[in-house]
């Protein structure tokens, strides 16, 4: 039953901190006190308005959450709960109208905003205070404060000051060049994009071209891969022999291992042939031609062969 408890309490938390996290993202972008000739709110009038950003890339319901102008009563005016419109989509606004009417509507405050005063905007449980914005005193008729983006990638709004209303869109977002406008201007004539284009196009086709070398090359047996295991023991094999004799030291091993086992002139005959064909001295240049060269010696003594009669 404890498992149980502590599980679903865990599941509580979890949610209660998703959606405080989600509502964190929200901030006061834009508010103007005096609206004479910009937005008017449904019922056509040009009413005091307060503009909301979710900087998140994920939906954020708003509702339930305070506004107030007072440190002192965080929750002055909430917003209801209930209604679809409250849900702001990524990256998008939501306005509200301060007229002191909040039976108006659910965009409605019930208090207006004046200058000189602080501007909350407090999470739903009515102590988390998400974002502030100070209103001064002598905004011109027709201006608003506003929150412009330094940074429209990481949602940095650090610029505050009255400009010009632009409700319902990012403050900042068409005073920031695109990266092809900043291109456009460093290089006007595309000089430097074409070298880089062409490089990288050339670039590639080399690299193309000793890939499909190299593979024509392994398919058509001109490239082998010998086993680096055998050429390893060959070499040993080789080390292990005094330099110089290597040749000599095997026709001997073989004539003394024939004539441990069998003795007699025959056998060192055969380790005599071994040792001049291990020698090489009886081939010619060719390496695809093997040539017997006739020697006169004893061995090729035909009265040799004859059986001597006894005396």
């Amino acid at each position: 039953m404890m498992k149980r408890i502590l599980a679903v309490s865990i599941l509580i938390l979890a949610v209660a901190s998703l959606h405080a996290q989600n509502v964190i993202d929200l901030i006061i972008s834009e508010v103007m006190v005096d609206n004479v000739s910009s937005v008017t709110d449904d019922f056509g009038e040009h009413t005091p308005w307060i503009e909301v950003l979710n900087t998140s890339q994920g939906t954020v319901n708003i509702a339930g959450c305070f506004f107030s102008d007072d440190p002192d009563n965080l929750t002055k005016s909430q917003i209801v709960k209930g209604d679809l419109r409250t849900k702001i989509g990524p990256r998008q606004v939501a306005l509200f109208f301060a007229d002191g009417n909040a039976s108006k509507g659910t965009f409605y405050l019930n208090f207006p905003l004046r200058e000189g005063s602080t501007l909350y905007l407090v999470s739903n449980d009515g102590r988390t205070v998400i974002d502030s914005i100070d209103i001064p005193v002598g905004i011109p008729a027709g201006q608003s404060i506003s929150k412009f983006a330094t940074d429209n990638k990481e949602m940095v709004f650090d610029d505050i000051r009255a400009a010009a209303p632009s409700p319902r869109s990012l403050n900042g977002k068409h005073n920031q060049k695109s990266k092809a406008e900043i291109i456009k201007e460093r290089d006007p004539h595309g000089t430097t994009l074409t070298i880089v284009s062409i490089s990288v196009v050339f670039f590639a086709l080399f690299l193309l071209f000793l890939i499909y070398s190299f593979l024509g090359n392994i398919f058509t047996g001109k490239v082998k891969f010998g086993n680096p295991f055998k050429r390893e023991g060959k070499a040993l094999k080789a080390a292990s022999l005094p330099a110089g004799g290597r040749e000599e030291e095997i026709a001997l091993a073989i004539a003394m291992a024939l004539q441990a086992e069998c003795g007699g002139e025959t056998e060192a005959a055969i380790a005599l042939a071994l040792h001049r064909f291990l020698s090489e001295c009886t081939h010619d240049a060719e390496s695809f031609v093997i040539t017997i060269a006739p020697r006169n010696s004893a061995w090729n003594d035909k009265t040799q062969n004859f059986r001597k009669q006894p005396r």
